[in-house]
């Protein structure tokens, strides 16, 4: 084969307009993913980029918005009860689904309805 996959740079979930500072608000002062910011001639377009280990994540502004309810990304997480507590000091639901053999897991709705999945490999 003449060409390989090496990774996946960022993941984009979608949100409403306007909800930039929501996002912030969520992503960074909540969650601790540091912003980032997005190219001069990209952030006319709205929407917010953070970064989560070696990868980002791009909060992107869609006209009619519908948040993915199924389709999320999983997050990688080290000390995941801590992470678990602090959304639930925030008044964040957390849901616990299937087991997965090997991980602890859980899932939350960001403000916008978009399904999120923390684990951590055991």
């Amino acid at each position: 084969m003449l060409y390989s996959f090496t990774g996946i740079d960022h993941v984009l979930l979608a949100a409403p307009k306007g909800s930039e500072n929501e996002a912030r608000h969520f992503y960074n002062g909540i969650l601790g993913m540091e912003e980032i910011p997005k190219p001069e001639n990209l952030a006319k377009r709205g929407g917010v980029w953070f970064k989560c280990g070696v990868h980002q994540l791009h909060i992107g502004i869609q006209e009619n918005f519908i948040p993915a309810k199924k389709a999320h990304p999983a997050f990688h997480v080290e000390n995941l009860e801590a992470l678990r507590d602090r959304l639930i000091d925030n008044e964040i639901k957390v849901k616990v689904d299937e087991p997965l053999k090997g991980a602890k897991r859980f899932y939350v709705d960001d403000p916008f309805g978009n399904r999120l999945e923390f684990l951590q490999w055991i």
